[in-house]
């Protein structure tokens, strides 16, 4: 019989953070509820939520950032993506965001959502602009043989420069990636609710296992208590400290690009 540790009490919204999550929940178009795993849990939590990994799209996913992250200091995440069996898409995110104060014409964009990501005891809100690119094209520009300019449509690079730290442009940034990401759309039988699994795989051998649900604003204070119920239930633990991918997976390569640079500078002065 699979057993799993005890859980410890989840960390919560707090008193003082309530009335900053109900305003964010008024504008935004959708909720994202997520959880990360333990990397010790893994398995454990794969077994008894019945993961099966034949079932889930691979993915690569790419990051463009200066090396020193300055994109990431002001806010701004640009990203690409290829998707098995599917096109890809390019991503121009901005966050935080508090959706009543964005511009109508940004709000208006084709392609733009805003979205609160919830997470047990935090949460935050997101703007991103959106387009459908196609793998290949990702592929070149990755390689180098293709400008980064092509993934990214008029409007996105507008945003970029609106949103982005004065001076920094798409010729500036670097590839930070791949990640390999397994995604894995499920609909347990005893949860009303489709579920999403996906685990990021980082070069250095380590993972981030997600969990996540969507559902509207109005549905989110609903939908967590009964997904809470649904994963405590299995033994699933809710307190654990919680991972940021995109954080994790910018921070690793910018390491790389540092180190590689100090190890180029010492080369030269031998």
């Amino acid at each position: 019989m699979l057993t799993m540790p005890a859980a410890s009490t989840p960390p919560r919204i707090t008193d003082e953070q309530l009335p900053k999550f109900l305003e964010l929940l008024k504008k935004s178009d959708s909720v994202e509820l997520k959880l990360t795993v333990p990397e010790s849990a893994h398995y454990s939590v794969a077994a008894t939520l019945d993961l099966d990994p034949l079932e889930a799209q691979m993915r690569q996913v790419f990051f463009f950032d200066t090396p020193d992250l300055a994109l990431n200091r002001s806010g701004v995440v640009v990203r690409a993506r290829r998707v098995q069996r599917k096109g890809g898409d390019s991503v121009v995110k901005l966050r935080p965001v508090i959706p009543g104060e964005l511009p109508e014409k940004v709000r208006a964009a084709e392609g733009f959502t805003t979205e609160v990501d919830a997470m047990p005891g935090a949460f935050v809100c997101s703007g991103t602009l959106k387009r459908s690119i196609d793998n290949a094209d990702v592929r070149k520009v990755v390689a180098g043989t293709a400008p980064l300019k092509g993934l990214f449509s008029k409007a996105q690079r507008s945003f970029l420069a609106e949103q982005g730290p004065e001076g920094v442009g798409l010729e500036d940034l670097s590839v930070l990636g791949p990640i390999l990401v397994l995604k894995l759309k499920f609909e347990p039988s005893d949860f009303d609710r489709r579920m999403v699994a996906e685990l990021w795989s980082y070069p250095d051998g380590s993972r981030v296992l997600e969990l996540s649900t969507k559902c509207a604003p109005k549905e989110a204070f609903q939908t967590a208590a009964e997904a809470r119920a649904f994963l405590a239930q299995r033994g699933v633990d809710l307190s654990a400290e919680q991972e940021t991918k995109t954080a994790k997976a910018l921070e690793f390569f910018a390491g790389q690009i540092k180190r590689g640079r100090r190890r180029g500078a010492a080369g030269g002065d031998c």
